[in-house]
């Protein structure tokens, strides 16, 4: 019954992990690939860090209660193993869900832009590879499938001199 246990937890945490979403910019679902985004210029006014709350999809109680059960079952003799058993899943279901939620706790940054047309816009996301945002910077909202991401805006190539006339 132990093996079982010891099997089971690292299973079941994995699984309830699973189903997790990002809201990091370099992540993107299969829905979004191969459509077609709106792209809006715009400059950012200000960045500040921000840190998106875990989910608690209920996985991770389940999983924890489930191992907590088993775990408790094995103490003692009928009755005392029935009331560790109840005392190992409402603890693991504790433990399982608090796993599960700062596993999935996620650094971000709050970024507040404006638009060419004066508008404002606040959109909260990940940290990504790219190089931090600051004040100021030119930036593009790519939005696609009720997803918006901010990306620092493409420098244009510059066209190459034409010869000189003699």
């Amino acid at each position: 019954m132990k093996t079982f246990a010891a099997l089971t937890l690292p299973v079941l945490l994995a699984a309830s992990l699973a189903g997790c979403v990002t809201a990091n910019p370099d992540v993107i679902s299969p829905y979004q690939a191969q459509r077609m985004s709106t792209v809006l210029d715009a400059t950012v006014l200000s960045v500040r860090p921000v840190v998106v709350d875990g989910q608690q999809s209920g996985g991770g109680a389940m999983a924890g209660g489930v191992v907590g059960a088993v775990a408790g079952s094995n103490v003692g003799g009928y009755r005392d193993g029935a009331v560790a058993s109840v005392i190992g899943m409402v603890a693991g279901a504790m433990i399982g869900n608090a796993i599960e939620r700062n596993s999935t706790k996620e650094n971000a940054v709050e970024i507040i832009v404006q638009l060419r047309n004066g508008e404002r816009r606040a959109i909260i996301q990940g940290v990504g590879a790219e190089a931090p945002l600051t004040a100021g910077d030119p930036v593009i909202l790519v939005s696609s499938a009720g997803r918006t991401v901010v990306r620092r805006a493409p420098v244009a190539p510059q066209p190459a001199p034409e010869p000189a006339r003699s």
